[in-house]
């Protein structure tokens, strides 16, 4: 793993710890100390990728970044990238949005049952004044997919509500379906 490091207009593009080091001695305004140097190490030893700022005086720093750039011309030319490895959640949860879309566009013609949590505008009589309430929903309706029963549901709400409701998203966590069997 390589350090990128930069104060304004120098910068260096070294191997190890001791040479980034070396290298910010060499600048007489970064003041460098024992303190700044064990937190370089630390970060150095860490398993963090993203950049370090480290700041010098009010409104001036310098950054150091891991890189596994060979050379300066290969890390302008972002040819050595460090994309930190993603983790099971992460990828599981792209997977899960990948998988509620799917499902949600599915076609498959029955009855529906949807459940839509949204923010109702109702009117306080005592002031007069409006505000958002927290309204479930729950309808049974014949749809051909997930999506057309989402469409379904919203639009009659939006007739039957205040048009300053505001409806989630059909991919959202606040709107679930379950198909309950194909229409006589």
């Amino acid at each position: 793993m390589n350090l990128y490091l930069r104060y304004f207009d120098r910068e260096a593009l070294v191997h190890n710890v001791d040479e980034a080091l070396d290298f910010l001695r060499s600048i007489p305004e970064i003041g460098m100390n024992q303190n700044i140097e064990s937190d370089i190490r630390d970060y150095v030893a860490s398993d963090v990728f993203y950049p370090k700022r480290y700041k010098v005086r009010q409104r001036v720093y310098f950054i150091i970044i891991k890189t596994t750039a060979a050379t300066m011309l290969d890390f302008k030319q972002k040819k050595a990238l460090h994309n930190a490895p993603q983790s099971g959640p992460a990828m599981d949860k792209r997977d899960l949005a990948s998988g509620v879309v799917t499902r949600l566009n599915e076609e498959r013609a029955g009855w529906y049952e949807g459940t839509l949590d949204f923010k109702r505008v109702v009117m306080i009589p005592a002031t007069g004044k409006h505000e958002y309430r927290d309204t479930h929903f729950v309808a049974q309706c014949k749809a051909m997919s997930g999506i057309d029963c989402y469409n379904r549901i919203v639009d009659h709400l939006r007739e039957r509500v205040d048009g300053r409701s505001q409806f989630p998203s059909a991919k959202g966590k606040n709107f679930r379906f379950k198909y309950l069997g194909m229409w006589k």
